[in-house]
Order: structure tokens, then sequence, then C-alpha cells
């Protein structure tokens, strides 16, 4: 039985009276804790772990939260939502950072301290905040059942890496690997039975893959998509046990059975690893940054997003607009270019279109044509001048002067102005 007036000395104690009190009272564990805590004389659980510092044993019960901040347009109301989960094992034994950020629907999310996933962006209702948690709980309940780990080889998803060996209808696939025996394994998540026939089945015979689908509901739209699992069937793989593997994890989280917490406003969650001020720091969502001008930069947008793109505080005349698209497509259309030089005139050229378009009132520029992605003569003048890389030295080193007498000296333009000097140089002097 509960007794509320135990005084907890350790925050093993602590924590076996919270869960106490989250049994007996219904509440979230992040508020149990609280009030244990508090039971123990201290502000709060946080206040309770850096002053007991105690973090291997508070890991011990491996448990993760997730947030995601909402802004529902149609009904003019903003909220949070906050799902706590208890893993098998430390998070960090499951996946490295990085590894998390290149898994599908999890790497929208962002590690903001040990037990806790921030998404950055604005979600635009309630139930597309919980769906997205929902999401990645579901890849991270495949990724700890498995073991697997997220593959970037995407070609390896073709047998013998021919993008006219896709599997047939596949649909919302992603990639991943066993890091134990470097196996590539694809995860085919289409609209279709569970059932493994037709021209899917002759495409395993085929290439000799192994293929079938999952009990396991999946991760990408439980009930509606199925799970199926491919492989090389030629090295020796343990396909069936993985099979089992995911037959055995527990049924998917979804926005039906949801038993997280919803709080209006955007207040930060903090958890109760997040300790340092860094750590509540960390804990904000980027989109709910509000982005503010400066003397020399403006926001590209204020607030909903979590990228801090910025520009310089001045604008460009549409005239020299104009005259960098004319130097940049004359360049791209030298036999004298080369990829890297492309690369980034590609990126300048993007950037630059979003400037005109946030310089100049949409009435001004709806009445020009997307000039930084139109044609050329291949008379002209530029396209004559750029025929070898002098030339189209002396076009960068135009445009470098246009960028720098429009724009105010800010980073936006030293980024800008980077990526014009690199490509001089790499002209300069060719490997």
């Amino acid at each position: 039985m509960l007794n509320k007036r135990t005084q907890p000395s350790t925050l093993g104690g602590i924590k076996r009276q919270a869960k106490q009190i989250k049994k007996s009272d219904g509440l979230p564990h992040h508020v149990a804790l609280d009030i244990a805590a508090q039971n123990a004389s201290f502000s709060n659980y946080a206040h309770a772990h850096h002053k007991l510092d105690s973090r291997t044993i508070i890991q011990s019960d491996h448990q993760l939260f997730f947030s995601v901040f909402w802004y529902d347009r149609k009904i003019r109301k903003v909220g949070r939502e906050v799902l706590e989960i208890s893993l098998s094992k430390p998070l960090l034994e499951i996946a490295i950072r990085n590894e998390f950020k290149k898994a599908n629907f999890l790497g929208w999310f962002r590690l903001a301290s040990p037990d806790h996933f921030v998404n950055d962006q604005i979600s635009g209702s309630q139930e597309q905040a919980r769906e997205a948690i929902c999401k990645a709980v579901r890849v991270l309940r495949f990724m700890e059942a498995t073991g697997l780990k997220p593959s970037v080889d995407h070609q390896a998803m073709y047998p013998n890496r021919h993008h006219n060996n896709r599997l047939p209808e596949s649909d919302h696939n992603s990639s991943w690997h066993d890091p134990s025996s470097g196996q590539f394994i694809l995860i085919d998540e289409p609209y279709l039975p569970p059932i493994v026939d037709g021209e899917r089945a002759s495409w395993a015979k085929a290439h000799n893959w192994h293929l079938q689908a999952s009990k396991w509901p999946g991760m990408y739209y439980p009930g509606m998509s199925h799970l199926f699992v491919a492989t090389d069937a030629s090295t020796g793989y343990d396909f069936k046990g993985l099979v089992d593997k995911i037959d055995r994890i527990p049924a998917p989280i979804t926005t039906e059975n949801w038993s997280g917490t919803s709080t209006n406003g955007h207040d930060p969650f903090f958890s109760p690893l997040c300790v340092t001020q860094n750590d509540k720091k960390r804990a904000l969502a980027k989109g709910a940054v509000y982005r503010t001008s400066s003397s020399k930069t403006l926001p590209m947008r204020f607030w909903g997003s979590p990228f801090n793109e910025r520009r310089p505080n001045a604008a460009m005349s549409i005239g020299n607009h104009q005259i960098a698209a004319k130097l940049m497509l004359a360049i791209q259309q030298s036999t004298a270019n080369t990829y890297a030089v492309d690369k980034r005139l590609q990126w300048i050229k993007s950037n630059l279109e979003n400037w005109f378009f946030a310089e100049y009132d949409r009435s001004v520029t709806d009445s020009f044509d997307l000039f930084y992605y139109s044609s050329i003569d291949k008379e002209d003048p530029l396209v004559l001048k750029a025929s070898s890389s002098k030339g189209v030295i002396q076009l960068l080193q135009e445009l470098r002067s246009i960028l720098l007498d429009a724009y105010v000296d800010c980073e936006p333009l030293r980024q800008m102005i980077r990526r014009v000097d690199t490509s001089i140089k790499l002209l300069s002097n060719p490997q």
C-alpha cells in the first residue's frame, strides 16, 4: 500500500514511490516523479537528480519521452503532445544519434536530452502531432526488436544494384542493415494483402531473394499497409530468425490507442533527465522560436519552421537579379563548367530566387517569369564568353561583384560568396 507520508532518501526510493503514485492515482510517470521528489523535500525530480547525482540509476528503467508542438489554424488552437514509453535497453544501445537521424519518421525528431525526443516542426493539428509521435515510436520499436540499423545504401534494395530490378508494387519502403553481418534488409509496406504471389513471388524466385509478409502490422500505416521483409537469399543469412523477431513486436501504437498527455500552449516539456539550462533550451522545438530581424539580416520564416534561414537586410535591384541569373545560366551551359561548380551554382540560384521573392511584393514578382530557371540563347554574348574556363571565371567574378555591391555584409551573403570563390578556385586550379 502506498504511504505518501514516507520520505524517500535516494533516487531509487523516489522512483519506487513514483511508480506507486502513478499506479494509484493514474498520473503520467513524469508527474509522479515530481510528486515523489517533493515528498523527499526537493522542488521537483530534476532538482532531486541534480542533488543526488545518480543518473545511472535513473536510466535503469529506460524511460523515453516524445514531444510535438502543434498549431491548428482552422480552430485557432495551439498545444503540445507528449508520449512516454519504456525501452528494454538504454536508448543509445539501440542506435547512436546519427543513426536515429537516418531512420524514417524517427529522423523527424531531435534528441534533446538522453530521455527525450522533440520534433522541431510545428504540426498542423493535434492529430498530426500524435501521428508523428506514433510513427517515430513504431520505427524505434522495430529497431529495438531487430537490432537493425538504417542503411544509406539505397541501391542495395535492387538485386544486382540495378533499378530495373525493383520489387514490383513496392511502396513506402525503407533500407536497413544488420550490423553484425552487414546483410542488407529491405522493408516494404505497400497497400497489398499480406501474401507473396504473382509478380512479387516471381521477382523473389528470379533474383533468389527472400520475400515474406510479417504478422506485425508495420511502421507506416498499420491496418492499411502491410509489412514485407526482403533480402538476398544467397548469403545464408538467418532470414527466419529476423522475421520471427519482427512478428513478436507488440501491437504498434496508433492515434486510435493514444495514451499520451496533451496540454494547451507551447511550453516546452522537461523530461526527468532535463537538468541543465542547456538541456532546457534544447527541449524547446525550433519551430516554436519567433525569428526577429537584425540590422544586417532578416528571417526568411518567422514562426513554425525549424530552419533558421536568413537573408541580407537589403534588396538587390530586379535588373541585377536578372543579370545574376543570366551569368549563372551562361556558366551552366558551358563545356568548361564542372559538376562541383554546377552544384554550387544550383545552391546560389535557389537562394537568390528565394531572396528575390522575399525582397519584393508578390504583385511585383508575379509580373516576371522565373528567370533564374529560364533558358538563355546560345548566341548570347555571355554564353560565348563562357566557352572557356577563363571566361567562366570572369563571369563568376562579375557575379561576385554584383552580390557584394547589392547586399550588406552578413553571414548569409558570406555563405554565398564562399561558394563563388570556391568555384573560381576549382576552375583556376583544375585537378
